[in-house]
């Protein structure tokens, strides 16, 4: 295990995408609770809103007045979600509280690209070219490429690691057209495809063609697998993962109604405190967020850990 990483970066994704598919109205009280709460627990990256068309995504109507409404701590960065102009200059509105950066956003499945945007792949690459030039003449650096269905694709099926170089080369092709240093990867693994063997697989093969930029882990948990592939990413060294605090969310573009979100972020905390690497995160803070986020949504979370408590919590407390 001599490339495990000995700290990572966690990047909590719950309040956005917990609160985006989330079918009840939340309180946006409630929604600043959960983020300044987070904020609390040693996290040091948070998404908090998504600035999209309220008709489509009604459960972020409020976004504005989310931002507007949580103290930010200054260890902290806090970030946004936006598809087009529009919510660009939504976010810029608070460049002063939000770390705004942009990305270019891909998908290695045309399948998943025309179910989830209505583009093929040539349409998207377009559409990422304007979205590049815009997010560059606002001053906004696009520095991450990210591929979704990196692992598998519901509507495609088994997705190569061949086909994900190629979707990352046309990424770097269109940074390259317009002068964008990228210094991230994000893999996604939109619809829980992944199994630990294709994490080995894919990272691989990326690493060995761009071996000096970071990559990053993006992980569902549909069909339970998420900590077994943060532990392959872990041996392989990746530093960097996605994850939403008690398990919020879901990708509801993925023909699979009800299925898990991303891993669960105290979960990912366990396994790293466990293997010995540092995360900067309070665990037994952070599940008692994860409790209030359950509270907040009123249902049941996917997270074993709310419900079980921590290790350190029982070997405290052992006789």
């Amino acid at each position: 295990m001599s490339d495990l990483p000995k700290s990572i970066d966690i990047h909590e994704e719950g309040p956005r995408e917990g609160f985006q598919i989330e079918p009840g109205p939340i309180p946006t009280a409630e929604k600043i609770r959960l983020i300044e709460a987070l904020a609390e627990t040693g996290l040091h990256h948070i998404q908090v809103c998504s600035f999209v068309n309220p008709r489509v995504v009604p459960g972020w109507a409020d976004a504005a007045e989310v931002v507007a409404g949580f103290k930010a701590r200054p260890d902290v960065h806090y970030t946004a979600l936006w598809f087009n102009g529009n919510g660009l200059e939504r976010a810029l509105a608070f460049r002063d509280k939000l770390h705004i950066t942009g990305s270019i956003s891909l998908t290695a499945s045309e399948a998943f690209t025309r179910k989830n945007l209505n583009r093929s792949h040539a349409e998207n690459l377009e559409a990422m070219r304007k979205q590049t030039a815009l997010h560059l003449s606002h001053g906004v650096a696009v520095e991450r490429i990210g591929v979704m269905a990196a692992f598998g694709c519901n509507y495609q099926g088994d997705i190569s690691a061949e086909q994900v170089v190629a979707t990352l080369e046309d990424g770097f092709a269109i940074a390259k057209e317009y002068g964008a240093e990228i210094k991230r990867i994000s893999l996604a693994d939109t619809m829980g495809w992944a199994a630990p063997h294709r994490i080995e697989r894919v990272v691989g093969e990326v690493r060995s063609r761009w071996p000096d930029q970071k990559i990053g882990l993006h992980l569902h948990d549909t069909r339970g697998l998420a900590v077994a592939n943060a532990h392959a990413g872990l041996k392989m060294g990746v530093a960097q993962f996605d994850s939403t605090v008690g398990g919020l969310g879901g990708c509801p573009f993925a023909g699979q109604k009800g299925a898990a979100g991303n891993i669960c972020t105290e979960e990912l905390v366990l396994l790293c405190q466990e293997m010995g690497i540092e995360t900067g995160v309070d665990l037994d803070r952070l599940i008692e967020v994860g409790r209030m986020a359950e509270a907040i949504v009123d249902h049941v979370l996917p997270s074993e850990l709310i419900h079980a408590g921590s290790l350190d919590f029982f070997r405290k407390h052992a006789a």
